[in-house]
Protein backbone atom coordinates (compact mmCIF):
# COMPACT_ATOMS: atom_id res chain seq x y z
CA UNK A 1 0.00 0.00 0.00
CA UNK A 2 1.21 3.63 -1.13
CA UNK A 3 2.56 5.55 1.87
CA UNK A 4 0.62 8.94 3.32
CA UNK A 5 3.07 10.41 1.08
CA UNK A 6 3.16 8.99 -1.90
CA UNK A 7 -0.58 9.36 -1.82
CA UNK A 8 -0.39 12.91 -0.92
CA UNK A 9 2.13 14.09 -3.31
CA UNK A 10 0.39 13.75 -6.48
CA UNK A 11 -2.43 15.89 -5.85
CA UNK A 12 0.04 18.84 -4.35
CA UNK A 13 0.38 20.26 -8.18
CA UNK A 14 -3.14 20.88 -8.12
CA UNK A 15 -2.90 24.40 -7.68
CA UNK A 16 -0.70 25.20 -10.48
CA UNK A 17 -3.51 24.97 -13.25
CA UNK A 18 -3.23 28.56 -12.96
CA UNK A 19 -25.25 37.58 5.63
CA UNK A 20 -26.26 36.37 8.34
CA UNK A 21 -23.36 36.02 10.45
CA UNK A 22 -22.19 32.65 11.45
CA UNK A 23 -22.40 31.41 15.27
CA UNK A 24 -18.48 31.82 16.43
CA UNK A 25 -17.74 29.44 19.14
CA UNK A 26 -16.91 30.43 22.46
CA UNK A 27 -13.41 30.37 22.36
CA UNK A 28 -13.37 33.75 20.62
CA UNK A 29 -14.60 35.03 24.15
CA UNK A 30 -11.74 37.04 25.42
CA UNK A 31 -11.13 34.94 28.26
CA UNK A 32 -9.93 31.90 25.67
CA UNK A 33 -7.75 34.59 24.15
CA UNK A 34 -5.43 34.89 26.41
CA UNK A 35 -5.20 30.78 26.71
CA UNK A 36 -2.49 29.31 24.87
CA UNK A 37 -1.39 25.96 24.83
CA UNK A 38 0.79 23.87 23.05
CA UNK A 39 -0.46 22.82 19.87
CA UNK A 40 -1.03 18.58 20.35
CA UNK A 41 -0.82 17.19 16.89
CA UNK A 42 2.26 15.55 18.31
CA UNK A 43 2.92 14.87 21.85
CA UNK A 44 5.04 13.68 23.52
CA UNK A 45 4.84 10.09 25.46
CA UNK A 46 5.05 10.06 29.07
CA UNK A 47 7.23 7.46 30.54
CA UNK A 48 5.17 4.43 31.32
CA UNK A 49 5.42 2.49 34.82
CA UNK A 50 5.54 -0.70 35.70
CA UNK A 51 1.94 -2.72 35.16
CA UNK A 52 0.60 -4.62 37.88
CA UNK A 53 0.12 -7.32 35.05
CA UNK A 54 2.04 -8.63 32.31
CA UNK A 55 1.71 -6.61 29.27
CA UNK A 56 -0.39 -8.08 26.25
CA UNK A 57 1.50 -9.14 23.47
CA UNK A 58 -0.16 -6.06 21.63
CA UNK A 59 0.91 -3.58 24.39
CA UNK A 60 4.27 -5.50 23.95
CA UNK A 61 4.36 -4.47 20.32
CA UNK A 62 3.22 -0.83 20.90
CA UNK A 63 5.88 -0.26 23.67
CA UNK A 64 8.75 -0.84 21.25
CA UNK A 65 7.55 1.90 18.96
CA UNK A 66 9.52 5.16 19.33
CA UNK A 67 8.29 7.89 21.23
CA UNK A 68 6.99 10.77 18.72
CA UNK A 69 8.94 13.62 19.46
CA UNK A 70 7.06 17.05 20.70
CA UNK A 71 6.71 19.58 17.73
CA UNK A 72 9.23 22.22 17.79
CA UNK A 73 8.77 26.26 18.81
CA UNK A 74 8.94 27.18 15.12
CA UNK A 75 6.29 24.17 14.03
CA UNK A 76 4.00 25.03 16.36
CA UNK A 77 3.89 28.70 15.24
CA UNK A 78 3.52 27.56 11.71
CA UNK A 79 0.78 25.56 12.75
CA UNK A 80 -0.84 27.96 14.71
CA UNK A 81 -0.84 30.71 11.72
CA UNK A 82 -1.89 28.41 9.64
CA UNK A 83 -5.00 27.61 11.22
CA UNK A 84 -5.48 31.34 12.34
CA UNK A 85 -5.45 32.17 8.17
CA UNK A 86 -7.77 29.20 7.32
CA UNK A 87 -10.55 29.81 9.96
CA UNK A 88 -10.50 33.60 9.04
CA UNK A 89 -10.41 32.68 4.92
CA UNK A 90 -13.30 30.57 5.35
CA UNK A 91 -15.00 32.95 7.56
CA UNK A 92 -14.88 35.41 4.88
CA UNK A 93 -15.75 33.17 2.11
CA UNK A 94 -19.25 32.48 3.75
CA UNK A 95 -19.51 35.70 4.16
CA UNK A 96 -19.05 36.91 0.34
CA UNK A 97 -21.24 33.99 -0.39
CA UNK A 98 -23.84 35.30 1.97
CA UNK A 99 -23.88 38.84 0.66
CA UNK A 100 -23.43 37.59 -3.03
CA UNK A 101 -26.53 35.01 -2.77
CA UNK A 102 -29.55 37.41 -2.93
CA UNK A 103 -28.75 39.61 -6.03
CA UNK A 104 -27.05 36.80 -8.03
CA UNK A 105 -30.16 34.82 -7.63
CA UNK A 106 -32.59 37.24 -7.75
CA UNK A 107 -31.35 38.00 -11.25
CA UNK A 108 -30.43 34.65 -12.09
CA UNK A 109 -32.49 31.69 -10.27
CA UNK A 110 -31.24 28.89 -11.98
CA UNK A 111 -27.99 29.58 -9.95
CA UNK A 112 -29.44 28.88 -6.08
CA UNK A 113 -28.56 25.40 -5.95
CA UNK A 114 -24.72 26.38 -7.13
CA UNK A 115 -24.61 29.15 -5.08
CA UNK A 116 -25.81 26.86 -1.83
CA UNK A 117 -23.47 23.88 -2.65
CA UNK A 118 -20.52 26.47 -2.66
CA UNK A 119 -22.22 28.18 1.05
CA UNK A 120 -22.29 25.15 2.03
CA UNK A 121 -19.00 23.66 1.71
CA UNK A 122 -17.56 26.53 2.88
CA UNK A 123 -19.75 26.50 5.90
CA UNK A 124 -18.23 23.43 7.01
CA UNK A 125 -14.90 24.08 6.35
CA UNK A 126 -15.68 27.37 8.56
CA UNK A 127 -16.92 24.94 11.32
CA UNK A 128 -13.47 22.39 11.03
CA UNK A 129 -11.36 25.07 11.45
CA UNK A 130 -13.35 26.73 14.55
CA UNK A 131 -12.81 23.27 16.27
CA UNK A 132 -9.12 22.93 15.79
CA UNK A 133 -8.81 26.24 17.27
CA UNK A 134 -10.74 26.00 19.95
CA UNK A 135 -9.12 22.34 20.61
CA UNK A 136 -5.70 23.33 20.47
CA UNK A 137 -6.64 26.96 22.14
CA UNK A 138 -5.09 28.79 18.95
CA UNK A 139 -6.33 32.34 18.89
CA UNK A 140 -8.02 33.94 16.10
CA UNK A 141 -7.07 36.75 14.12
CA UNK A 142 -7.30 40.34 15.68
CA UNK A 143 -8.35 41.21 12.39
CA UNK A 144 -11.88 39.42 12.30
CA UNK A 145 -14.21 42.99 12.24
CA UNK A 146 -12.12 44.13 9.76
CA UNK A 147 -12.33 40.49 7.13
CA UNK A 148 -16.22 40.66 8.04
CA UNK A 149 -16.81 44.04 6.59
CA UNK A 150 -14.21 43.90 3.69
CA UNK A 151 -15.97 40.03 2.84
CA UNK A 152 -19.04 41.42 2.88
CA UNK A 153 -18.61 44.49 1.01
CA UNK A 154 -16.62 42.31 -1.50
CA UNK A 155 -19.17 40.07 -1.87
CA UNK A 156 -22.11 42.36 -2.05
CA UNK A 157 -20.15 44.91 -4.34
CA UNK A 158 -19.59 42.12 -7.26
CA UNK A 159 -22.80 40.79 -6.92
CA UNK A 160 -23.97 44.10 -7.83
CA UNK A 161 -21.66 44.19 -10.87
CA UNK A 162 -23.42 41.09 -12.27
CA UNK A 163 -23.07 37.61 -12.55
CA UNK A 164 -19.67 37.84 -14.33
CA UNK A 165 -17.85 39.81 -11.82
CA UNK A 166 -19.53 37.52 -8.98
CA UNK A 167 -17.80 34.72 -10.44
CA UNK A 168 -14.49 36.22 -11.22
CA UNK A 169 -14.43 37.18 -7.74
CA UNK A 170 -15.02 32.92 -6.93
CA UNK A 171 -11.83 32.55 -9.57
CA UNK A 172 -10.10 35.15 -7.83
CA UNK A 173 -10.16 34.00 -4.21
CA UNK A 174 -10.45 30.08 -5.03
CA UNK A 175 -7.13 30.70 -6.59
CA UNK A 176 -5.04 32.29 -4.20
CA UNK A 177 -6.58 30.40 -1.23
CA UNK A 178 -5.77 26.91 -3.35
CA UNK A 179 -2.46 28.01 -3.50
CA UNK A 180 -2.37 28.90 0.00
CA UNK A 181 -3.79 25.59 0.90
CA UNK A 182 -1.09 23.73 -1.14
CA UNK A 183 1.66 25.41 0.70
CA UNK A 184 0.63 24.27 3.58
CA UNK A 185 0.34 20.74 2.44
CA UNK A 186 3.76 20.93 1.21
CA UNK A 187 5.32 21.69 4.49
CA UNK A 188 3.40 18.95 6.40
CA UNK A 189 4.09 16.60 3.69
CA UNK A 190 8.01 17.22 4.30
CA UNK A 191 7.49 16.57 8.24
CA UNK A 192 5.73 13.54 7.53
CA UNK A 193 8.40 12.15 5.23
CA UNK A 194 10.85 13.45 7.54
CA UNK A 195 8.98 11.30 10.48
CA UNK A 196 8.88 8.35 8.46
CA UNK A 197 12.44 8.54 7.47
CA UNK A 198 13.26 8.16 10.82
CA UNK A 199 11.49 4.81 11.61
CA UNK A 200 8.73 7.55 13.81
CA UNK A 201 5.53 8.06 11.88
CA UNK A 202 2.73 10.36 11.88
CA UNK A 203 0.39 10.86 14.92
CA UNK A 204 -3.29 9.66 13.70
CA UNK A 205 -4.43 13.19 13.70
CA UNK A 206 -1.62 14.42 11.88
CA UNK A 207 -2.55 12.39 9.10
CA UNK A 208 -6.33 13.08 9.53
CA UNK A 209 -4.66 17.12 9.18
CA UNK A 210 -3.28 16.33 5.78
CA UNK A 211 -6.32 14.37 4.82
CA UNK A 212 -8.84 17.22 5.44
CA UNK A 213 -6.46 19.88 4.21
CA UNK A 214 -6.36 18.18 0.89
CA UNK A 215 -10.21 17.56 0.87
CA UNK A 216 -10.83 21.01 2.01
CA UNK A 217 -8.45 22.71 -1.03
CA UNK A 218 -9.76 20.29 -3.34
CA UNK A 219 -13.36 21.72 -2.82
CA UNK A 220 -11.89 24.96 -3.16
CA UNK A 221 -10.45 24.35 -6.58
CA UNK A 222 -13.69 23.19 -7.39
CA UNK A 223 -15.42 26.33 -6.35
CA UNK A 224 -12.88 28.13 -8.98
CA UNK A 225 -13.72 25.68 -12.31
CA UNK A 226 -17.91 25.77 -11.09
CA UNK A 227 -16.88 30.10 -11.32
CA UNK A 228 -15.06 29.62 -14.99
CA UNK A 229 -17.55 27.22 -16.62
CA UNK A 230 -20.00 30.45 -15.50
CA UNK A 231 -18.52 33.37 -17.51
CA UNK A 232 -15.88 34.77 -14.45
CA UNK A 233 -13.69 35.56 -17.50
CA UNK A 234 -15.77 37.79 -19.06
CA UNK A 235 -16.22 39.60 -16.10
CA UNK A 236 -15.31 43.67 -17.21
CA UNK A 237 -12.84 45.15 -16.76
CA UNK A 238 -11.80 40.86 -15.70
CA UNK A 239 -7.78 41.92 -15.09
CA UNK A 240 -8.43 44.72 -12.85
CA UNK A 241 -10.89 43.23 -10.91
CA UNK A 242 -8.95 40.18 -10.32
CA UNK A 243 -5.61 40.88 -9.77
CA UNK A 244 -6.88 43.43 -7.20
CA UNK A 245 -8.85 40.57 -5.54
CA UNK A 246 -5.97 38.22 -5.52
CA UNK A 247 -3.64 41.10 -3.92
CA UNK A 248 -6.36 42.07 -1.27
CA UNK A 249 -6.47 38.13 -0.64
CA UNK A 250 -2.67 37.58 -0.39
CA UNK A 251 -2.67 41.15 1.97
CA UNK A 252 -4.82 38.99 4.07
CA UNK A 253 -3.33 35.97 5.13
CA UNK A 254 -0.10 37.77 5.48
CA UNK A 255 -1.85 39.87 7.89
CA UNK A 256 -3.90 36.87 9.64
CA UNK A 257 -0.94 34.97 9.31
CA UNK A 258 1.10 37.87 11.97
CA UNK A 259 -2.16 39.29 13.64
Amino acid sequence: MPSLIQSARCIVSRSQLCPSQLPILDFLAPSALSIRQPSRLHSTIPPSAEPSNPPSRQNAEKSNKPPRRPLTEAQKDFLDSALRVNQAGELAATLIYTAQTPPIVRAHPHLRPLMKHMYDQEAGHFDYFNKLLAKHRVRPTAMYPIWQAAATALGWGTAIMGREAAMACTEAVETEIGEHYNEQLRVLLDWAEKLEKSGEGVSEEFAVLIKELRRIRDEELEHLDHAVEHDAKEAKPYELLTNVIRGGCRTAIWISERV
